[in-house]
């Protein structure tokens, strides 16, 4: 199923207001069944999900991670199947502290859904 730019960025919104709510579901709903979540941190460095039993652990595992920040949106580009999407948050911890952390995740679209989430963090720490 071919996605026009404007299917991929809608997309991009629901996946994101999902991500917002830590809506579960909603997430792997947009997933392909063969799914993969590289996700910025861990010891590979980062951490691979493949498939949606492990994709979705893994998105509760970064949502509780960055819960308490204040997200923000970013610009997105748009090559063929894939989208960079911008993002950051402000993590605010127990003392006050803000410690600022950008990324760009990497999305690949496959029959209309998300086969791919890989996201790159930077971070002041």
């Amino acid at each position: 199923m071919m996605m026009t730019d404007q299917e991929k960025l809608d997309l991009l919104t629901e996946f994101g207001a999902a991500w917002g709510r830590g809506d579960l579901d909603g997430l792997m709903a947009l997933m392909t069944e063969d799914c993969v979540y590289a996700a910025s941190v861990g010891p590979e460095p980062g951490t691979t999900y493949r498939g949606t039993e492990e994709v979705r652990r893994g998105f509760a595992e970064i949502i509780e991670y960055e819960s308490g920040g204040e997200q923000r949106g970013g610009n997105k580009w748009i090559s063929g199947d894939y989208v960079f999407s911008e993002w950051g948050y402000d993590e605010i911890a127990e003392d006050g502290t803000i410690t600022a952390i950008k990324g760009i995740d990497v999305f690949h679209f496959v029959d209309g859904k998300l086969a791919l989430k890989d996201a790159y963090r930077k971070t002041n720490k």
